[in-house]
């Protein structure tokens, strides 16, 4: 059978996620996996009809599809979600549709589960039939029983096209509004003084919901807040993955984008991103400088800042979207502050809505409010230090600088305050009478130096 791969690799056939697909088409030689670098020839696809239809050729001639990525700042990279959003653009849904499919992706998993699960909801929404996703460590080929689980997954996908499996979908479709906002007289009440408050918009048509809602929230304040258009930055390209700035943070590319980033994330006390969803996330614009900032490494890019998020779209529709926007801000070290949308349909409702946000970052600046990150700050943090320290200290070599300088590899097995009251504990307990004993105390014991706190601050 034929195999249409899209390759969402930047770096094209040098990519690591190839070599999983090469391995593939080793071990299945009685089926052609036809590789296709659609993120590697983004700006040919978008200019030139003629081989965006080619690519649409290629898939529509295929058994099957099998989408391959690397992970890209929690999803695909920008590029992989340029062609997505070319697939409607050009009217090729269609093509896609009831074709097997299966998807692949390299990572050190730093949540590729949110970038899988956005893959499964665009494969839902073009009526492909899914069956499974294999999230693979990018050295997993390395392994005798990593390369057999590969193996077997792809050989999944080949029995599910030969059996014509049937396939359910896991998402509910998108239902869009066409509620169109209209924002009322500016209330100019929230005083912005001695605070640096930065939107970063996605804004493509003046009279969109988006630009309304951004031009609502600098009314709000009482002086001018600084508003960076994403079409006014320039911005050659996505992130290609070279890892040329591992070494001392220096991007490859000569354009405007290191220049926007510095004079707009480094000193900010309220960062806003602003866009309106396309598909199941911001647009590919947005994600560009998303991934762009990784010229700065796994470095926390928005330290004791608020970051927040104004949306036009569904959000509520997309929980994989919410949990991305506040691994965000938890990952970069911010207070998430929350994430306003359009989706109450009222214009005075959305007026009050945008007004209480600016109110609540200005505050939550000035007092330096920092919630306790959840799981999707601490987990992710821990995948960074752990990588940053072993096998990712070389390229990596300005992040390690910066983690050991701030603190960072903060191991378990430093905290040697718990260290040395479990190896006490452990000891003690060895004797069955003290372990009775304690065993009866430990609901008392547990609570007691709490309790001591809360009774003397």
């Amino acid at each position: 059978m034929k195999i249409a791969v899209l390759n969402g690799s930047p770096k094209g056939e040098i990519s690591v996620t190839v070599q999983y697909i090469r391995f593939i088409q080793k071990k299945y030689p009685q089926h052609e996996l036809t590789l296709i670098n659609v993120a590697h020839d983004i700006l040919k696809l978008e200019k030139d009809r003629a081989a965006f239809q080619k690519v649409v050729e290629e898939v529509k001639g295929s058994d099957g599809v099998i989408w391959a990525f690397p992970l890209y700042v929690f999803l695909v990279a920008s590029q992989y979600k340029r062609f997505i959003e070319l697939i409607w653009e050009n009217g090729a849904e269609k093509v896609f549709n009831d074709k097997y499919t299966a998807v692949l992706s390299t990572s050190i998993h730093f949540y590729d589960h949110t970038a899988h699960n956005y893959m499964r909801g665009i494969c839902d929404d073009l009526g492909m039939r899914s069956t499974e996703y294999f999230s693979a460590d990018m050295d997993d080929i390395f392994l005798d029983e990593k390369r057999a689980t590969l193996l077997k997954w792809a050989g999944n996908l080949f029995a599910a096209i030969e059996s014509k499996t049937p396939a359910a979908r896991t998402l509910a479709p998108i239902v869009k509004s066409q509620f169109k906002y209209v924002p009322g007289k500016a209330s100019g009440k929230v005083d912005p003084s001695g605070l640096k408050i930065r939107v970063i918009a996605d804004i493509r048509d003046e009279k969109s919901n988006i630009a309304g809602m951004v031009k609502r929230y600098a009314g709000a304040f009482k002086g001018d807040i600084d508003i960076l258009r994403l079409q006014d930055v320039d911005i050659k390209g996505g992130c290609l993955g070279c890892v040329q700035c591992g070494f001392d943070n220096i991007c490859v590319y000569k354009d405007g984008y290191v220049d926007a980033f510095n004079s707009t994330m480094r000193d900010s006390d309220v960062t806003i991103f602003a866009g309106d969803i396309r598909d199941r996330f911001f647009s590919a614009r947005v994600k560009m400088f998303w991934d762009r900032a990784f010229f700065n490494g796994h470095v926390p890019t928005h330290i004791g800042q608020q970051v927040g998020f104004l949306v036009s779209g569904p959000l509520a529709q997309l929980p994989n979207m919410q949990e991305v926007l506040q691994a965000n801000a938890e990952m970069s070290e911010a207070n998430y502050t929350g994430a306003v949308t359009d989706e109450c349909a009222d214009s005075a409702v959305l007026d009050a809505l945008v007004d209480g946000f600016a109110a609540r970052c200005a505050d939550y600046a000035r007092t330096r409010y920092i919630r306790p990150r959840t799981f999707l700050g601490v987990g992710g943090h821990k995948i960074f230090r752990d990588s940053i320290w072993a096998r990712l200290s070389f390229p990596f070599t300005a992040d390690y600088r910066f983690y050991e300088a701030h603190g960072m590899f903060d191991f378990p097995q430093q905290d040697t305050r718990y260290l040395e009251f479990s190896k006490q504990m452990t000891e003690m307990i060895k004797d069955p009478g003290a372990k009775e004993m304690v065993r009866k105390m430990m609901k008392t014991e547990m609570v007691k130096g709490y309790k001591q706190v809360v009774d003397t601050k």
